[in-house]
């Protein structure tokens, strides 16, 4: 067996329990398929096709990342939407903006890791994607009053093959490489 030239990796925050499965389940509700692969999640690098064998010195770079950043708060408040540009409905960060776009924006500085520039950065947890116009307006209703907050110790790598995501490795933040 041949290993594969490419592989699609993304970098994520979860989202903890109770609130973690209930927006994934609120997901798969409004019909997306996605909650059937994708944990809710706040997106750090989206889904990435890099080479194989990059993956080593990018793992090394993710635990540089990470030990630059202290852990720090998310709390989750209301729903926004990307529409009409895409057909999104998200769940909205009060706090925490900031150090996921630090994050983003220093996981990128590898250069063996782009960002999909089509959209600007703006962290999110996402609760319907590609569904009917009614079913995102339910979703947006329906998390309008949504509120978690919730500590922020880590970064997860995932990458993906066939099927659901699978958490490759975990980055803590505050933490020398190595140590």
């Amino acid at each position: 067996m041949t290993t594969p030239l490419t592989t699609r990796i993304g970098v994520a925050i979860d989202i903890p329990e109770p609130w973690g499965e209930l927006l994934t389940q609120r997901r798969a509700a409004a019909g997306d398929p996605q909650a059937a692969y994708t944990p809710a999640h706040v997106t750090l690098l989206g889904p990435t096709d890099v080479r194989t064998d990059t993956l080593p010195a990018i793992e090394k770079h993710l635990e540089t990342v990470a030990a630059a950043q202290v852990p720090f708060t998310i709390h989750l408040r209301g729903t926004g939407t990307f529409r009409p540009v895409t057909e999104v409905v998200f769940v909205t960060l009060a706090v925490g903006i900031s150090e996921c776009e630090l994050l983003a924006e220093a996981i990128v500085s590898s250069g063996d890791v782009h960002r999909d520039s089509r959209f600007p950065y703006h962290p999110h947890v996402t609760v319907a994607q590609d569904v009917p116009a009614e079913a995102l307006d339910a979703v947006f209703d329906d998390l309008a009053g949504f509120s978690a907050k919730f500590h922020v110790p880590a970064f997860t790598l995932f990458s993906r093959g066939e099927g659901p995501w699978k958490r490759r490795r975990d980055y803590p933040l505050g933490v020398p490489p190595g140590a």
